[in-house]
């Protein structure tokens, strides 16, 4: 089986320390997967001004069967303009508009009776 190839935007803040732990437990589970870090952040905005290159989007889509994507925003850019079009690109340009968490119910009595 092919490696899946995962695409990893860390982020900002806590997604540079949260992403990193996260993918070591995503490897330990002997997937067969390929991750590519991408520097989309606020340090490179900071930097350079850039926030997603030019054909950002169309590589993700490409090149990637998933993103991996850290906590974006960072106080020293007030306008998070980098996390906007970050985050709203990959809604809008990708169709990517849900973002959808596995969950596990822990106890039935969480339910509602309306519910069940």
């Amino acid at each position: 089986m092919a490696n899946k190839r995962i695409a990893v935007i860390p982020g900002d803040g806590i997604g540079k320390e949260v992403i990193p732990a996260a993918m070591k437990v995503v490897a330990a589970t002997g997937a067969a997967i390929e991750f590519t870090m991408l520097d989309w952040s606020a340090d490179r905005y900071l930097q350079d001004g850039t926030t997603v290159p030019p054909d950002g989007f169309a590589m993700l889509a490409r090149d990637f069967d998933a993103i991996f994507v850290g906590a974006l925003g960072d106080p020293r850019v007030p306008s998070n303009i980098h996390a906007k079009e970050i985050l709203l690109g990959m809604r809008f340009k990708m169709d990517l508009y849900a973002n959808v968490r596995p969950v596990k119910l822990l106890d039935e009595a969480l339910v509602s009776a309306q519910e069940r």
